[in-house]
């Protein structure tokens, strides 16, 4: 991404993370209606608290890329690696992520949104 700025950067970064913590929230959400649990509701009550966080800032984000013509597509995925289309101010680049660093870059924003109120 040698066109883009630092800062732009991470916002595309994070139009692609974002999203990932709330499929995961969304399957752990299913899964535990699904579990037996004493108390159910408190551990639903914080994954929809912790999708309505992720969500927010989603929506900040998309906004910002807008008004700075950025636009990230998700391409194919081979199992190893996950192709991104990125178009930024009337360029394309497409990009391969490895698998396993999205799903530990997802791991580790999913836990900052978890602890981002004990903090």
């Amino acid at each position: 991404m040698t066109k883009m700025l630092d800062e732009d950067l991470r916002l595309v970064e994070q139009s692609i993370y974002l999203p990932l913590v709330l499929s995961v929230l969304e399957y752990d959400r299913k899964v535990t209606g699904l579990t037996a649990f004493k108390i159910k509701l408190v551990y639903l009550h914080l994954i929809e608290h912790t999708m309505l966080k992720v969500q927010k800032d989603l929506k900040k984000i998309n906004d910002e890329m807008r008004k700075l013509k950025v636009k990230v597509i998700r391409g194919t995925n081979d199992g190893v690696f996950t192709e991104y289309d990125i178009y930024y101010k009337g360029y394309h680049e497409a990009h391969r992520f490895f698998n396993a660093n999205l799903k530990n870059n997802t791991e580790k924003l999913l836990t900052y949104y978890l602890n981002k109120d004990t903090q």
